[in-house]
């Protein structure tokens, strides 16, 4: 009996190992286990690195962020300062003696140094607001940094004095101006953005650029520390030329501001060469349309011998600096949704230096991320795959990039992700390859059919890519094939592909989404019968444009869409940027091409059980497009529910707990429909 007892034991033990050794998929509250890298700033000797090492509160149901430390090689990880609050922007002296970065206070963000040899750090600054875009000066002994001034709003009428201890309403709240909220913030205080700079060893900050302009540019010194370059819309009519910004540079001691550039469209990121005598800047000439390329630009530091060195790659230019002999820049652009980090000489040759840069977007798989280089040529960006997001990785002496931090490990190793593929197919409309990827469930079989759902990027002038995202891999978690395309007017693809949707947005984009599905469909991927479509921002208008054409879904979820271009286009914080780029005049001067654009046009046609989900907060697609289809379809009797999340904006996901209300409500309402 002892012995069969004994066996019995054994056998039961060996079961609770194995189940604990086993993997399981990804789970809703993993997401406030999950870590990223952001920001990396590497010594100019290239021994070490700082960055921003961020996570979740699931107590406070935010993100935050603190300085982190390592050494390139991977070795002595360990936290910047003893201090728990937010901590960002750091920037390494030109010696690499002192690290400046910025903090969180009881009274606002300021300015803080720390000293690498002795490990102390100090306030330096008592600013009336937060500071961005810090920058050193050559010399070591100034930091240069934009903030915002605020200014009275305007005043129309003058209110009587009120008796001693009334309580009447609120001032009314006035504005002038043609931007005056944003998406995310609300209401914009009245005020514009200026230049700074301050001694090192702290002090005074000293205002240097003035008038009514924003100057809330990147900055760069010139190599004596005279002038500092930046960008800017100080032209007559700023606000109605909204595209617009220059290059200027600013004397620091006479304070005299210099325009370099005049073209018609965004010129900014300006960098000084280390010799001083070139300037380098991205933009483009605007040409008004739905997609231009940003391309890389030369010239001497009076706005003479202006040129394109970027000409050979039909992509986007971004993120540009110096390499240490000023014979080229460091770049980073996007390619077939995969981002790359990449070196140009200054006549134009292009070296790839690292793909799968990114994964700072937690959600969905957004191109992203960001890099440094040291005097000797060491990079350090930060590297995403679909099983992990940002992480550290190095490349020296021009070998393959080497992973020095895992920030993940304690919580992916034990979790069963859902395996990314890229898929391509032909376009049934012109021919085009068109491209798309897919994440397979957990424990995927071959052999069995899987319900597909298709997750369509917002933008739509963005792409998707081979990178981590929490929201997809929750969705194959449930048992999903997702699909998530890049059509046409994705990024990536050139700007011909891009702009394709000039004046015809929705158009083959929902050819392309569907040639997609189907391609899957006869290749055994996914289950026909068990079709379900999301998608947020451009993704809801694609889905909501979806089920009008089409009764092949077995249930939708349009979060936040745009149903109606003519009150979208008039009520949005970005209100006054969609004529002519997206269609031909204003919408009371083209009523029927807005109209015929607006995915409420097919609402009449819709059967499909649709979810409709908006922030209560969001001004970039406000509720009231949402409710436009959801009243519809009530009115329809099709059925629906509208999810309206309190306190989210845009981004639903921003908050933690949203990102998982989001994932959770659109798979309670798939569920509800696959049978």
């Amino acid at each position: 009996m002892f012995r069969y007892t004994f066996l019995l034991l054994i056998l039961l033990s060996s079961q609770v190992v194995i189940s604990q050794s086993e993997k399981r998929p990804l789970q809703p509250l993993d997401i406030f286990e999950l870590e990223w890298a952001s920001d990396p700033q590497i010594s100019p000797d290239g021994s070490q690195i700082v960055y921003k090492r961020n996570g979740f509160d699931i107590m406070k149901d935010n993100s935050r962020g603190n300085l982190w430390i390592i050494n390139s090689d991977g070795s002595s990880h360990r936290k910047l300062t003893s201090r728990e609050v937010n901590e960002s922007q750091a920037k390494w002296s030109p010696s690499g003696d002192r690290i400046a970065f910025s903090s969180a206070t009881d009274e606002g963000s300021e300015l803080y140094m720390y000293w690498t040899k002795t490990g102390q750090i100090a306030k330096l600054s008592q600013l009336t607001k937060s500071p961005g875009n810090l920058t050193w000066s050559p010399d070591g002994n100034h930091l240069a940094f934009t903030m915002f001034i605020s200014q009275k709003p305007p005043v129309v009428a003058k209110m009587p004095t009120k008796p001693k201890g009334a309580d009447w309403a609120k001032p009314a709240r006035i504005t002038d101006r043609l931007k005056h909220e944003r998406d995310g913030s609300g209401y914009m205080e009245p005020g514009f953005t200026h230049v700074f700079t301050i001694p090192s060893e702290g002090g005074s900050a000293r205002q240097i650029t003035s008038d009514d302009f924003n100057h809330n540019s990147s900055l760069s010194f010139s190599p004596d520390g005279q002038d500092i370059y930046f960008s800017a819309n100080r032209v007559d009519d700023w606000e109605y030329r909204f595209r617009n910004s220059e290059i200027y540079k600013v004397n620091i001691d006479s304070k005299k501001i210099i325009a370099l550039t005049s073209q018609d469209g965004p010129d900014y990121s300006a960098q000084a060469s280390p010799d001083g005598k070139t300037i380098a800047f991205l933009g483009f000439l605007d040409k008004v349309q739905a997609h231009q390329n940003t391309v890389l630009h030369l010239m001497n530091t009076d706005g003479s011998n202006r040129k394109i060195i970027s000409s050979n790659l039909d992509q986007s230019v971004s993120n540009i600096s110096w390499d240490t002999e000023g014979k080229g820049l460091y770049f980073t652009y996007d390619d077939k949704g995969n981002s790359k980090v990449a070196h140009i000489t200054t006549s134009g040759e292009i070296t790839k230096l690292a793909d799968n840069l990114g994964g700072t977007t937690l959600g969905r798989p957004y191109a992203s991320g960001s890099y440094s280089v040291s005097t000797n040529g060491t990079v350090v960006f930060t590297q995403t795959r679909p099983e992990y997001p940002a992480d550290l990785a190095v490349i020296q002496n021009k070998k393959a990039p080497q992973l020095i931090t895992s920030l993940n490990s304690d919580v992916l190793d034990h979790r069963q992700l859902g395996e990314t593929e890229e898929v391509w197919y032909k376009s049934s409309f012109d021919g085009r390859d068109i491209q798309g990827w897919i994440v397979k469930p957990p424990f995927y079989d071959s052999s069995k059919a899987y319900p597909l759902l298709v997750e369509n990027h917002g933008g739509p002038i963005l792409n998707y890519g081979d990178r981590f995202t929490a929201e997809i891999q929750l969705y194959a978690a449930d048992g999903y094939v997702v699909f998530y395309p890049n059509p046409r007017g994705s990024t990536s693809y050139g700007e011909e592909f891009g702009n394709l949707l000039y004046n015809n947005y929705p158009g083959q984009d929902y050819n392309d989404v569907m040639d997609g599905v189907d391609h899957l469909v006869e290749n055994g991927i996914a289950d026909n019968t068990k079709l379900f479509v999301t998608g947020g921002s451009a993704g809801g208008i694609m889905t909501a444009w979806i089920i009008g054409k089409n009764k092949r879904f077995k249930a939708a979820v349009v979060a936040k869409p745009v149903m109606n271009w003519i009150s979208k286009t008039l009520v949005a914080d970005n209100y006054y940027g969609y004529a002519n780029s997206r269609y031909p005049g204003q919408p009371w001067e083209n009523f029927e091409t807005y109209w015929k654009f607006s995915p409420i046009s097919l609402v009449g046609n819709i059967e499909t059980p649709t979810m409709v989900m908006v922030g209560l907060n969001d001004l970039r697609t406000p509720p009231s497009e949402a409710k436009q289809l959801y009243h519809a379809l009530k009115l329809r009797k099709i059925e629906t529910v509208l999810v309206e999340i309190p306190d989210a904006s845009h981004g639903i996901a921003r908050k933690p707990s949203n990102l998982i209300s989001k994932v959770a409500h659109t798979l309670a309402w798939f569920r509800a429909y696959n049978k």
